[in-house]
């Protein structure tokens, strides 16, 4: 796949980011690198979350929100698994902009493949 149309893939994934947390990304830029400095990695988080930040703060460079190609080129099996990977990593990513800590992420993400797949979530009541 040429760097471009894994761009587009990024893109599509931010699409689909609800608008009610796409409003709330400020100064925070998205980047396609073709490989990771750690074997393995899909993307990264540099910056300081959202709720750390303060009116207070003086002029900072953007936060960066890194997507790594080819990782995900090696890992994905077919075309809709690579675009479903890249979705699930901009979340991923953003996830940690708004302040979450790797396990709180790890958590979320289980509840959206759950809700993906149907299954039912055993945290939520039942309602008989």
């Amino acid at each position: 796949m040429t760097p471009r149309e894994f761009d587009k893939l990024v893109q599509h994934a931010m699409r689909e980011i609800p608008a009610a947390f796409r409003r709330k990304l400020h100064n925070v830029v998205f980047l396609v690198e073709p490989e990771p400095p750690t074997p393995g990695l899909l993307g990264l988080y540099h910056g300081r979350p959202l709720p750390q930040r303060s009116v207070s703060d003086g002029f900072t460079l953007p936060d960066r929100i890194i997507i790594y190609q080819g990782t995900h080129e090696r890992l994905a099996r077919t075309s809709q698994e690579l675009e479903q990977m890249v979705k699930d990593t901009v979340w991923h990513e953003i996830a940690h902009y708004f302040g979450m800590d790797e396990a709180q992420v790890r958590l979320a993400e289980r509840r959206r493949e759950r809700a993906r797949s149907g299954a039912p979530d055993w945290r939520k009541p039942r309602e008989d």
